[in-house]
């Protein structure tokens, strides 16, 4: 994420709203009401929708009841509506239903368990609320509530919170890694390369997924029912039956570990599984036979691998059992040869839509236009580039290509645009690249990908879970896997059992990651054997000592922030001053970088310091977000985008205009960051920063310590090999542009990589960077954010981390751009950090993250999440 200033606060806030820390306050009895008016079913015992309709002009306290496929049934009765709505409008408490029995013709009410949450710090406050409002609550002390049918009921208890069980992402993705039966398929004649084994295994999945009928994961047929002997359908997570069948979920996610080749094998399926053409056969092997071999035809000690382009092999073709007249398809007995079982899918319809969308980062289309090139037959494929203000505008025209190549802003951007050709256009497939970009759900970028009209969609991500198992959810939705991909059933089915440990939360996602997810890691091994090949890579720190004039700077401003830290900390303002820490902090880590990025009145910033509620002063507001500024790209908190008007609050928290706009149309306008009522007076547009300030002249011409100790280990490299090829990652833009004059004053020739370059110069340093031409570049100064995801960097050899960044899965995907297949040499990574300073504690911190991540399932309450920032703090300024 960019702003580093913030970006501590923002991955605390956005883990925050992934997280489901509500608990059971208890459930009411209500009446479903209206049923003779609405055509939605209901089945006995069947989890129902409830939401608020507030612009209802019969009742403003109006909630309507839903079925799982988003049919009204009815509406809550008014009195038990009265009492919950306000409630539900301030989010103090979560409402979810299960109607007990099922809708029959001439029903006019139908009896509904209001199940009620609330944030467990808040759960007597809802209690007394709703009590104060007449409405009877049954809690966990009354005899009623052991009679509950909700699954929640029985799954959740507030009393169980001491018992959580620590979930690993390697628990919910660790038996797709090994399955116990593999198949393969060959890439078609229009992809020139050679395969890999675990690509060949991907690709098979993938078309198997596509070309699927089988039912979605948790559906079921029923017996034939009624005079129509009808067959029924049945989810059985909520109870609700249909005599609709269920679509086939055709696509899932790949989550394979970045740099093993997810861009090969996509385009493999792209070029293979189309329209009208002959599918190559999906290879059953048997895996007491299988040998790492198996992928080279060419090797003689691959006993087991038999060509399936062969002309001697004969496929089982599929037929519609009809037994049950489900439309699931069953297999002929396949031909086997040698331990192999071979299986023929059919393709796309050829009347069908033909055109694949791709999305991605900025920085990721250049590899796709690389990979094109590189891997598949010239001309084979048409490729459309949607991009910049020279799009296409015309679906027509557009249908004309085979693949087109847009990014999430350009994506997020035609949103509401009426005439948008991205939206109308029928999709063969959406694909959308690094699919994390869309985690939270209430972007415009999440919004309009889960919107698009397409056939099969894929989500293709080597960091599936960033946070907490809510990253999930937005995915679901862009799958269009009901019921998961309504935010209320994903909650009760999913978030919340896993977030307070109840082992169905888990074995759920596990049986639903098992059928649309693959995931393979570079450390996995299947049978003993590596599943690639890879050189070694070592990480190592490489101390460096500030100067005694960087010292003195770097002391004095340690020393004045910690006595304003600890005053924060003594008054309990630690949150409510969040920005003002993050600014002590920035400054701190700028000058272990370089002194020249702060700014050039560093008394002033001192004293300013000293300041603990700047709120009456929009002037030290104004100058406050022209210091934030300093920094590299920021991305709005709220949307987690670059914002094109930037509005500082004033508690000195940073927005899109357009998205603190919105949080003051709430009925209690906030600030979503640290919680401080707002109104339209509180809020202030950003200055504009001249250029020449940027960078304090006084000090340009004298290079930092870090700056030399680059230099140095940079020229040592070179004399033992003048071939190696270096990428040295910074997070602040303009420590990119403070690097330039000593590479140049050294004699080395480098490129550059950062947000701020429009896709085709980014293409262009990549190519040259890339190039093994005598005389070309030898050195990528590179943004961490700009080129850390979806880019091959594979020339290089040698990593350099200029300074450490908060989240250490960031840094790992910056150095799997160059440790990734393709790599033939070893990699070597040097972290720069100064000795005695915040960068030690910062690593520190990392590895509390790497632990964190690791139990990305067991979520924490506010109170701790709160006690756990101000404990951070205190760690980074060294307080006791």
């Amino acid at each position: 994420m960019g702003f580093e200033e913030a970006d501590e606060e923002v991955e605390n806030f956005l883990e925050t709203q992934g997280s489901d820390n509500n608990y059971m306050v208890g459930f009411a009895l209500a009446n479903v009401v209206g049923l003779q008016y609405y055509t939605g079913t209901i089945n006995g015992r069947e989890m129902v929708r409830l939401v608020r309709e507030p612009e209802n002009q019969f009742d403003p306290n109006a909630i309507k009841v839903l079925n799982m496929s988003g049919q009204q049934v009815g509406y809550i009765e008014r009195a038990v509506s009265l009492a919950l709505a306000p409630y539900v409008d301030e989010t103090l408490i979560l409402i979810e239903g299960i109607v007990s029995r099922a809708l029959h013709k001439g029903t006019y009410k139908l009896p509904c368990q209001i199940y009620i949450f609330s944030h467990r710090d808040l759960m007597d406050m809802a209690r007394q609320s709703l009590k104060g409002a007449g409405l009877n609550v049954i809690t966990a002390e009354d005899q009623e509530f052991l009679m509950a049918e909700s699954i929640a009921a029985k799954e959740i208890n507030p009393e169980d919170s001491g018992t959580k069980e620590v979930r690993r992402i390697d628990d919910i993705f660790g038996s797709l890694s090994n399955p116990k039966k593999r198949q393969v398929m060959e890439a078609c004649e229009l992809v020139t390369s050679t395969l890999l084994q675990h690509q060949k295994e991907a690709l098979a999945w993938m078309v198997q997924r596509e070309n699927s009928s089988e039912f979605p994961p948790f559906w079921e047929v029923c017996d034939k029912t009624g005079k129509s002997q009808q067959l029924i359908y049945k989810n059985v997570l909520t109870n609700f039956e249909t005599n609709v069948r269920p679509k086939p979920l055709r696509g899932g996610i790949l989550a394979d570990d970045m740099g093993l080749g997810k861009t090969l094998a996509l385009l493999s399926l792209i070029a293979t599984n189309r329209p009208g053409a002959k599918l190559p056969p999906v290879v059953d092997i048997a895996s007491s036979s299988e040998s790492p071999d198996a992928e080279n035809p060419k090797n003689p000690n691959a006993e087991n691998y038999t060509n399936p382009k062969s002309p001697n092999r004969k496929g089982a073709k599929r037929k519609r059992s009809g037994s049950d007249g489900s439309g699931n398809f069953t297999m002929e007995k396949a031909q086997v040869h040698n331990n192999c079982q071979e299986i023929v899918f059919e393709p796309p319809d050829p009347d069908g839509p033909k055109a694949t969308l791709v999305v991605c980062p900025p920085s990721v289309l250049s590899n796709w236009v690389d990979q094109l090139e590189e891997h598949t037959r010239r001309g084979s494929l048409k490729v459309c580039l949607y991009h910049g203000g020279d799009r296409m505008k015309e679906a027509n025209e557009i249908l004309k290509f085979d693949i087109v190549l847009t990014t999430y802003s350009t994506l997020g951007s035609e949103l509401t645009h009426q005439s948008s050709p991205i939206k109308e256009i029928k999709w063969l497939r959406v694909i959308l690249d690094e699919a994390h970009f869309i985690k939270n759900a209430g972007t415009k970028q999440a919004k309009a990908a889960i919107a698009l009209n397409a056939e099969r969609r894929w989500a293709v991500t080597g960091t599936p879970i960033q946070n907490t198992a809510f990253d999930l959810f937005t995915l679901m939705a862009f799958l269009h896997f009901e019921p998961f991909s309504i935010k209320s059933y994903w909650n009760s089915l999913v978030q919340r059992p896993l977030s307070q440990g109840n082992k169905s939360g888990c074995s759920r996602l596990q049986a639903l990651m098992e059928t649309i997810a693959l995931r393979r890691t570079k450390d996995m091994k299947i049978n003993g054997q590596s599943l690639v090949e890879l050189p070694p890579k070592d990480v190592q720190i490489h101390p460096v000592e500030l100067s005694h004039e960087e010292r003195e700077l770097y002391n004095s401003v340690e020393t004045e922030g910690r006595k304003v830290v600890q005053n924060f900390i003594n008054s309990g303002t630690v949150l409510n001053n969040y920005s003002s820490i993050l600014q002590i902090i920035l400054r701190l880590r700028q000058i272990c970088d370089d002194a020249s990025l702060c700014p050039s009145d560093v008394e002033l910033l001192l004293s300013s310091l000293k300041i603990e509620d700047a709120s009456c002063d929009p002037i030290l507001l104004k100058k406050l977000l022209s210091v934030l500024q300093a920094g590299d790209d920021f991305d709005c908190p709220v949307c987690l985008s670059p914002p094109s008007e930037a509005i500082i609050t004033i508690c000195s928290h940073v927005f899109c205009k357009t998205c603190i706009e919105k949080t003051l149309k709430h009925l209690k306008p906030q600030c979503p960051l640290c919680r401080k009522q707002l109104s339209e007076s509180d809020l202030f547009s950003s200055p504009k920063v001249a250029d020449e300030d940027e960078v304090r002249p006084d000090k340009v011409a004298k290079t930092s310590s870090k700056i030399n100790a680059l230099i140095s280990l940079l020229k040592e490299s070179q004399d033992h090999d003048p071939t190696t090829k270096s990428v040295v990652f910074s997070q602040f833009r303009k420590m990119l542009d403070l690097l330039q004059e000593p590479l140049e004053k050294s004699g080395f020739k480098f490129v550059r990589l950062d947000g701020s370059m429009p896709p085709k110069k980014r293409a262009a340093s990549i190519a040259a960077f890339m190039s093994s031409k005598p005389g070309s570049p030898t050195i990528l100064l590179a943004s961490l954010k700009a080129a850390g995801v979806g880019i091959n960097l594979t020339a290089a050899s040698d990593v350099y981390m200029f300074d450490p960044w908060w989240n250490p899965a960031v840094e790992d995907q910056a150095m799997d751009r160059i440790h990734r297949i393709g790599q033939t040499r070893s990699v070597r990574v040097l972290r720069l950090v100064i000795k005695d300073s915040i960068e030690e504690r910062i690593l520190e911190m990392q590895d509390g993250k790497r632990k964190l991540a690791s139990s990305a399932f067991k979520d924490k309450s506010d109170k701790e999440q709160r006690q756990m920032r101000v404990e951070d703090v205190q760690r980074l300024m060294r307080l006791s």
